[in-house]
């Protein structure tokens, strides 16, 4: 019985929590508005001059990553869908994993792959694309040197119905 009431309670809680951030305000909402909107953030990250940057992927089943940046003086500056073609294209050669952490937000466990032959790890997104089609986006890291080798967005194959 203990167990399916916490079970309860934690669904209770997920419900509460809003997907993309509605009824944030920027300017004026903080912190604690974020968390209580939000939730718990999956990353996040202290930036040099003092902005909070918070990560919010909404996968599996999801195809957005809604990063949240709060300014030095904790209050919300903006709210953007990482999931989007013109993020993807700051993705380069040579960036760190941290970087594209910070730009994409983490990528789903279980969609990400090493393949030991090439010493290559790949991350994988999924989003809609620019015709509201699912698609998925993959960084390919050499995995010894932690660094972006190349980038590739692939259509899904998943039937017909494959609108977002």
């Amino acid at each position: 019985m203990k167990k399916l009431l916490l079970f309860a309670l934690i669904l209770l809680q997920a419900a509460c929590a809003s997907y993309s951030g509605s009824g944030l305000v920027v300017d004026a909402s903080g912190m604690d508005d974020v968390m209580r909107i939000m939730g718990e953030p999956r990353m996040q990250w202290d930036e040099a001059d003092g902005a909070r940057r918070l990560a919010y992927p909404r996968g599996p089943m999801g195809v957005h990553t809604y990063m949240l940046l709060l300014g030095a003086d904790g209050k919300l500056q903006r709210i953007e869908n990482a999931m989007e073609p013109k993020t993807f294209r700051r993705i380069e050669p040579g960036m760190h994993q941290d970087q594209v952490l910070r730009l994409l937000g983490p990528a789903e466990p279980s969609w990400n792959a090493y393949f030991k032959a090439r010493d290559e790890l790949v991350w994988e997104w999924r989003y809609c694309d620019e015709w509201n089609k699912l698609a998925r986006f993959d960084v390919l890291f050499d995995a010894t040197k932690e660094v972006v080798r190349s980038t590739m967005t692939l259509r899904e194959q998943c039937g017909t119905e494959n609108d977002c």
